[in-house]
């Protein structure tokens, strides 16, 4: 059987505009505690590699320096003091401690205190005589 090509046409437009929607990303799962973990090991990993990159940089700056001073006194040129720099600090090997787990805030006992109040909360003293507002000069 053969289509007619006004229904063909459209039948085309349909799927040509249904298409993005089929590619369309999906939310990604919610992340779990292993997952949350690995990641903030990655984090703490890349941080660390960004120290150990800066201190190797430190290093071959201090040897390029030391060996254009040498050079230049060799030659008999007139060397400038060398400016104060802080040392190199040494990263040290990767360690990762993972973060306290959070408590939430019901068993952080950050709600109402746990204890009933014995009276009420007012007074018959006046506020204006519990806070008196200072006078304007």
């Amino acid at each position: 059987m053969k289509l007619p090509l006004n229904l063909s046409c459209a039948s085309l437009l349909v799927l040509a505009l249904a298409a993005p929607a089929a590619w369309a990303k999906l939310p990604p799962p919610p992340a779990t505690p292993e997952a949350k973990a690995k990641a903030a090991e990655a984090a703490a990993k890349t941080a660390w590699s960004g120290k150990v990159d800066a201190y190797k940089l430190c290093q071959a700056q201090d040897r390029v320096a030391a060996k254009y001073r040498a050079s230049a006194t060799a030659a008999g040129k007139p060397v400038p003091p060398a400016p104060a720099t802080p040392p190199c600090a040494d990263p040290g090997p990767f360690v990762f401690t993972p973060p306290a787990e959070a408590k939430p805030i019901e068993a952080a006992g950050a709600h109402s205190p746990a204890t009933t109040a014995a009276s009420p909360p007012s007074t018959t003293q006046p506020a204006a005589a519990a806070n008196p507002t200072p006078k304007a000069q």
